[in-house]
């Protein structure tokens, strides 16, 4: 099997409710569809979600890339050949990880279509459905217990709730939170807006809601303190902004300073990177979660297949979907009562677009 073309689409998406994180609002992200096809009449998609604060990329780097190296670079090629693939574009792409992640996933559609099979069996198989998160961002307390109202309405069992801003103000969100809806899984993440004495401080106030993970509390550019909170607190501590590389969660490991990573694809660059980050873990005795960008779905997809494929994870956090106003790609996987499952078709799932 022979790569005989390869085409692109931009997608300027906007969010139906922008929401707040420690360091940014967001509205709309940019997503970049990659078609792969070939000399029989299977065909691969992959999608690029970059995002500067988390890939280090902007839309237009992005774009170029995929004019200038990886259309050129692609054609004739054999996709089961994807490992060497992968590292030649590596080097030439240089920190462009959305884009990496973009060809990660087209190939891995292309070769799991081959074979067909749904990708996560072609991937291992471990498992056949996974349960997510749902997020809400900084809102004021009465916002948040609204959204998490309507979520536990329409079937959700986890909702990982964003902070950072202000501490007295996060302790009572949880707190309520948990009053209210005391068999509903809480995960929260400071997304690095904590201090050590803070994050520390909110762990203690909220020992009796019994939060299920504590996400990046502090600065990824500061990851001793990571490994502070982490010493300090008896709930699992996870790294998210601090691993982007393989190096990155091998240091953090070998220093102690965590108890799960996060794997998002876009910002490790794929789904081969990805199984080399979650086997170091696995090693380190790490859990992971696997989590997301604003994606549409077929990013999203590929986060589900991988995190279906491997024992060693336990969490997903495939939401970013949701909020993606006119998707082209739903009904790729299905969502049911907060519980995302794969259709069965092969590959990354049936695409119905041109």
């Amino acid at each position: 099997m022979k790569i005989t073309k390869i085409s692109y689409e931009r997608l300027d998406l906007k969010l139906s409710e922008p929401y707040t994180i420690a360091y940014e609002t967001i509205s709309k992200s940019t997503n970049f569809i990659l078609k792969i096809e070939t000399d029989s009449t299977i065909v691969g998609y992959g999608c690029g979600a970059p995002d500067k604060a988390v890939t280090g990329e902007h839309p237009v780097e992005v774009e170029e890339a995929i004019k200038e190296v990886i259309l050129p670079y692609l054609i004739g090629k054999n996709p089961f050949t994807y490992a060497l693939i992968l590292k030649e574009l590596k080097t030439y792409l240089g920190k462009k990880s959305s884009a990496l992640a973009m060809v990660d996933m087209a190939l891995h559609d292309l070769i799991s279509k081959k074979a067909d099979v749904p990708l996560y069996q072609f991937l291992g198989g471990y498992r056949t459905s996974i349960a997510t998160s749902i997020t809400i961002g900084i809102l004021p307390v009465n916002e948040t217990l609204r959204q998490a109202d309507e979520f536990v309405r329409q079937g959700f069992s986890i909702v990982k709730v964003k902070g950072g801003h202000s501490l007295l103000e996060d302790i009572e969100k949880m707190t309520r939170l948990h009053e209210r809806h005391p068999h509903l899984a809480l995960r929260f993440d400071g997304n690095q807006g904590y201090s050590v004495i803070d994050s520390v401080a909110f762990v203690r106030a909220t020992a009796h809601i019994g939060i299920e993970i504590f996400e990046q509390p502090t600065k990824l550019e500061k990851e001793e303190r990571l490994g502070q909170v982490t010493d300090q607190v008896a709930i699992p501590v996870m790294a998210d902004e601090s691993i982007k590389t393989l190096r990155d969660v091998f240091r953090l490991a070998q220093n102690e300073r965590i108890d799960m990573v996060n794997i998002k694809l876009m910002k490790v660059g794929g789904i081969l990177e990805g199984m080399h980050i979650n086997s170091v873990a696995k090693a380190a005795g790490l859990e992971s979660m696997i989590g997301c960008n604003d994606e549409c779905a077929l990013g999203i997809s590929a986060g589900l297949h991988f995190a279906l494929s491997r024992p060693n994870i336990h969490f997903a956090d495939l939401d970013g979907h949701l909020d993606v106003v006119d998707d082209p790609f739903k009904g790729i996987f299905r969502l049911e009562k907060g519980v995302l499952y794969p259709t069965g078709a092969s590959g990354l799932g049936e695409v119905k677009i041109g």
